[in-house]
């Protein structure tokens, strides 16, 4: 593993407890790494924005309605046939089930599209905030794209009487077996088409359930009890002994981490294309930088023109989940 990943990984290991908190930070502070020089150097210089941001869409579940939807897709509410019948893009899906239906079944493939669009406007703004805010939580949601249990309705085990599996994949594993994962994941590169990529990641993710819920009940058949006792802080707390988790982690051959490790990738390709889409920009420049009213306006302007084709960058799905 490269050392300066390695330190990364050590560092937020002995930061953060808790795809938990734990996980959203990780990838999201080892996915700067993989950015090619252009970029590299302002998200390392807010490498501790984009880890500690990356969280954010979780605490706006609890006070945002709309929030929730937008980290899961239930994929057996639309039928055996749903990968040939869901609509790949958002105005489509929106036509034939209605927003209610979506939002009741998830929408996280669309809204990562969404949250894509979000940052490559603030590159075309060249906007620091705006650019930091949306790369930190749009990691998230392509984080959650990739956990199995956020692709189906039995998202914790409660159809199967396996209550606890969500939590248990995927926070209690990385916790305690991700410094054994190989972070080094390649150069960021660029997508050419995003939508797609996104219901790439849900397939394969889905693909994965039977098998998560499968070898959970394997291994609980064989150990007398689930349950174990972990020290947090003064605290005593019950929760998936290290032997019951470490027999599951092993059954799932690499699982985990081949899941992390493609979210780590996924969110630094996306980072990429959507600077890439906004014509690159020098984001050197913005480093030490805050835009003044009047340039952040006159920006929205030239934004404005963009959208209304009379500027060109390169074009991609500009379905927008208006959630």
């Amino acid at each position: 593993m490269n050392k300066f990943l390695k330190l990364a990984l050590v560092s937020v290991l002995f930061v953060c407890s808790s795809w938990g908190f734990f996980v959203h930070k990780l990838a999201n502070k080892l996915a700067v790494f993989t950015l090619p020089p252009e970029m590299i150097g302002f998200y390392k210089a807010n490498i501790m924005y984009i880890f500690e941001n990356a969280p954010n869409p979780d605490v706006r579940r609890y006070a945002v309605p709309e929030e929730a939807p937008r980290h899961f897709i239930d994929i057996e509410d639309y039928g055996d046939s749903a990968r040939t019948t869901i609509p790949k893009y958002w105005n489509d899906a929106l036509k034939k089930y209605g927003n209610d239906t979506l939002n009741k079944r998830g929408i996280v493939p669309w809204y990562i599209v969404t949250k894509y669009n979000y940052l490559k406007e603030a590159f075309l703004l060249r906007d620091p905030q705006k650019i930091l805010l949306n790369s930190a939580e749009l990691g998230h949601y392509v984080a959650d794209a990739h956990v199995p249990l956020h692709s189906t309705n039995n998202h914790n085990g409660q159809l199967t009487n396996q209550v606890g599996i969500h939590a248990f994949w995927e926070s209690r594993l990385p916790e305690l077996f991700s410094s054994r994962y190989d972070a080094y994941v390649g150069k960021a590169s660029y997508i050419a088409d995003i939508q797609q990529a996104t219901w790439d990641a849900v397939w394969e993710s889905h693909r994965l359930v039977d098998s998560v819920l499968m070898l959970e009940k394997i291994v609980a058949s064989r150990l007398p009890s689930k349950y174990g006792f972990d020290n947090k802080g003064k605290a005593t707390v019950k929760t998936f002994s290290y032997k019951f988790s470490n027999e599951y982690h092993t059954l799932l051959r690499g699982m985990v981490e081949r899941r992390f490790r493609a979210s780590i990738k996924m969110i630094a390709d996306i980072w990429f294309t959507a600077w890439v889409d906004a014509g690159q920009p020098d984001l050197k420049s913005l480093i030490n930088y805050k835009p003044t009213t009047e340039e952040l306006e006159n920006r929205k302007a030239e934004l404005k023109k963009w959208k209304e084709g009379k500027l060109t960058v390169r074009t991609h799905e500009t379905d927008t989940v208006q959630n």
